[in-house]
């Protein structure tokens, strides 16, 4: 490697978590360098023309509600270079079979008067957690710490309700099979059963964020965030060394801290040896969850949907019934391949006409399968959206296919296709990496981990990236 300086610290990863490590680096005077092994940065991050000229596609992470929420994005001057969040009409649209979508409006008020019987319910629901949104984000994007306890009784309403099944606080919170279908489709994100705790928490902070702050999207495409973080970076002092893959500590130059935006599979094998026994044995039994198979989609027109308010939604949830969900992410974990697919489905083009030729539209979507997964899911999504817009696959320009095992070769962190760093079940959601009083530190002197494999886990936020490197100033870095 012909770098010969010494840094401060070296950071592993330019994804959004790693460039926040390095950003929180340089804002406290210290030098650092980031090296990122494939020849553009992102990470989970990234965009590009995957089916046809002219198409932007965002290849992993698309829809934003923590990336315009998170209390350390808030704090970079990221507009001022480049980046410009849009707010699509509706945050979220939720079709069912034979009747009108339920949608997730940025007002509770207008949300309820899709839900029928259970309006009041939800609003009852979702009003207090709405209104202090700001305590619940301090106190949960982070590992534990004596914030977590500041507002007792706000946290604890909240933590109440999060623990649960999604199944278990739909069913008892909610009569209708509207209220509950749209409140699986959102708590599906967690990539856990539907019966399994704490897949409620994903549904709650999933729909507060959806009337708190929006489902955003940046014009151009996901990589105009990491682009910022980039330019932001440099701008500091920090500098980006790319097509530079980091297969062993000793590559590096001298540095006081090295911050790692990789998986525990990952570090085991980067640092090797100089981990000791114990702690290599529990990254061992790191576990990583379901993969995800994912189609993007060159369309001659938008999508023909059957109920209107779907075109007027940034993402759409393609599943159905509450049933008809938790049947599909159960077979999931069973290691089956459901025929009808929940299907998370983003459609960009209809608010950024930066992502396609005028008049054609791109799609974005996926579906979960079990962790490096070889099976093809693309008839069984198009059949989804076909379901619920007749005449869809005829508006087909071409179609670009990543499986779980493709997704791994293009972002080393998606192991199997598992996009969120691991497992994020009760045990493993402030245990991971594994059960320290700090996780991001390691029992290698000035080694620390800043992935999303560390509380709070996967999303574009820069929280890991930012609480790891904290860590770093405070014990290396002083």
């Amino acid at each position: 490697m012909p770098i010969q300086h010494t840094y401060d610290a070296i950071v592993i990863g330019a994804g959004p978590n790693g460039l926040a490590a390095a950003i929180t680096v340089a804002r406290a005077g210290r030098s650092v360098i980031v090296f990122e092994a494939k020849d553009t940065i992102g990470g989970g991050s990234r965009s590009k023309e995957l089916t046809l000229p002219g198409f932007v596609h965002d290849v992993c992470s698309a829809i934003h509600p923590l990336g315009m929420s998170s209390p350390f994005f808030r704090t970079l001057p990221l507009e001022q270079y480049g980046l410009e969040w849009i707010q699509p009409t509706v945050p979220l649209a939720h079709p069912l079979d034979d009747e009108p979508a339920v949608i997730l409006d940025r007002s509770i008020a207008e949300t309820g008067t899709t839900l029928g019987p259970d309006a009041d319910r939800y609003g009852k629901l979702m009003e207090p957690f709405v209104a202090n949104w700001d305590i619940l984000s301090d106190a949960f994007l982070g590992p534990l710490r004596p914030q977590s306890l500041r507002h007792p009784y706000v946290l604890s309403r909240f933590g109440l309700r999060a623990i649960r099944s999604a199944r278990g606080l739909a069913e008892s919170t909610f009569k209708g099979e509207r209220a509950r279908a749209i409140f699986a489709g959102v708590s599906a994100h967690s990539m856990l059963r539907l019966e399994q705790s704490p897949s409620a928490g994903f549904g709650l902070v999933l729909s507060i964020l959806g009337h708190a702050v929006g489902w955003p999207i940046p014009r151009g495409g996901s990589q105009k965030i990491v682009d910022a973080m980039a330019s932001y970076l440099r701008t500091l002092g920090g500098e980006i060394v790319t097509s530079t893959e980091i297969k062993s500590l000793d590559m590096l130059p001298p540095a006081r801290a090295i911050l790692c935006d990789v998986t525990p599979r990952q570090l085991l094998n980067i640092a090797g040896s100089r981990l000791p026994a114990g702690y290599q044995h529990q990254l061992q039994r790191y576990r990583y969850g379901p993969g995800v198979f994912k189609v993007d989609f060159a369309l001659d027109g938008p999508i023909p949907w059957k109920a209107p308010a779907c075109s007027r939604a940034g993402t759409v949830h393609i599943g159905g019934t509450l049933p008809e969900i938790a049947n599909a992410e159960a077979e999931v974990w069973q290691g089956k391949h459901p025929e009808r697919p929940f299907v998370v489905l983003a459609q960009q083009s209809l608010f950024d006409a930066t992502r396609a030729p005028a008049g054609k539209h791109t799609v974005w979507a996926y579906c979960h399968v079990p962790n490096a997964s070889s099976f093809d899911m693309t008839e069984r999504i198009e059949a989804q959206i076909e379901r619920f817009a007749p005449g869809f696959r005829d508006s087909i320009l071409a179609r670009h296919v990543i499986s779980p095992i493709e997704l791994e070769q293009y972002n080393a962190n998606y192991i199997g296709g598992d996009i969120n760093g691991g497992i994020q079940d009760l045990w493993q959601f402030y245990t991971r990496p594994t059960i320290r009083v700090n996780p991001y530190s390691t029992p290698c002197k000035g080694l620390y981990l800043c992935s999303s494999s560390t509380p709070p886990g996967g999303a574009v936020h820069g929280m890991c990236g930012y609480f790891a490197a904290r860590t770093a100033l405070s014990k290396s870095l002083s």
